[in-house]
């Protein structure tokens, strides 16, 4: 099939095997690539270009218009932008097209979204939560501790694998996105409740049955992201946390409870496995707001406008 030949369906299909094949990402990421790059195809389309050969930034601009109208977020938009630039890149390097375009098209401007975190209170009031008299209670008790104490992705909790945990040098090998391995490390709580529930809670959960992952489901299989979720849910209603509280919270609480102890940043993005360290830095705004409040609390000076406190 030659460049000037090619039609944009056909290299759709292209991009999206080499996803998967070349670069070995999850589904779930090669799925969202297809839906925001048919969503650009529809855009083309519209403007009765079928073919590689026909593409231009103009376009491409369009597309972004054409999103924006449909009241997408930024956010979205700028998702979008990015996989389009990944399948323009992917179209010159396999010489389907002579330029990698949209390196030149302005991305739509993003306010820095504050993750959510939990108090340290809210935090201890939480791990409390589950009954280390049961099985499933030692399960619950040793996830929730790994999650906050190691920062974990819930994908990445519910997939591990006995043979990754290091309980005595309190370390986890981790595989994250694209199939990348860190190592992490987590704390002496954590320790002592994966110990606990490996000792007690999985066997009574395997029921003699030999499973390769470390939390199990009643029922002696591996226990579900959603599966998580709702025993998370239900913990934090019991520990009085008055808000939605996900697996990606304890994440974010992670990150920003290291920050405030005097973590480096890389240190951070190293141990939370990102790629690009303004991932992480998102973090920073939390610790900044922090400090804020720490000021107007305890200094003779730190009050709001007004004299108020």
């Amino acid at each position: 099939m030659t460049a000037r030949a090619v039609s944009l369906d056909a290299a759709l299909d292209a991009f999206l095997a080499h996803l998967v094949v070349e670069r070995g990402l999850r589904p779930n990421t090669v799925s969202a690539y297809g839906r925001d790059l048919r969503a650009y195809l529809d855009s083309l389309e519209g403007l009765g270009i079928r073919r590689v050969r026909d593409v231009d930034e103009t376009a491409l601009e369009f597309h972004l218009v054409r999103l924006s109208r449909r009241g997408q977020q930024a956010a979205s938009r700028a998702r979008a932008l990015s996989a389009v630039r990944h399948f323009h890149r992917f179209l010159c390097r396999e010489g389907l097209a002579p330029v990698a375009l949209g390196a030149d098209v302005a991305g739509p401007r993003r306010g820095v979204r504050v993750p959510r975190v939990l108090s340290m209170a809210q935090v201890e009031a939480l791990l409390g939560q589950p009954d280390a008299g049961t099985p499933l209670g030692l399960r619950d008790a040793a996830m929730l501790e790994l999650a906050y104490g190691a920062g974990l992705r819930v994908g990445e909790l519910c997939g591990l694998r006995v043979d990754d945990l290091r309980i005595e040098e309190q370390v986890v090998v981790v595989t994250g996105k694209g199939g990348k391995q860190r190592v992490v490390p987590f704390g002496r709580p954590a320790a002592r409740a994966l110990a606990r529930y490996l000792d007690a809670g999985r066997p009574a959960l395997a029921g003699g049955r030999v499973r390769a992952e470390v939390f199990l489901n009643h029922r002696g299989g591996s226990l579900s992201r959603v599966g998580f979720f709702k025993r998370l849910r239900a913990y934090a209603a019991s520990a009085g946390i008055p808000r939605a509280v996900s697996p990606h919270m304890l994440r974010h609480t992670f990150a920003t409870h290291l920050l405030m102890g005097g973590a480096d940043l890389r240190l951070v993005q190293e141990i939370l496995g990102h790629a690009d360290i303004a991932t992480t830095q998102v973090y920073t705004a939390v610790d900044r707001r922090h400090l804020v409040e720490v000021h107007r609390a305890f200094h003779p000076r730190g009050e709001l406008d007004g004299g108020r406190r």
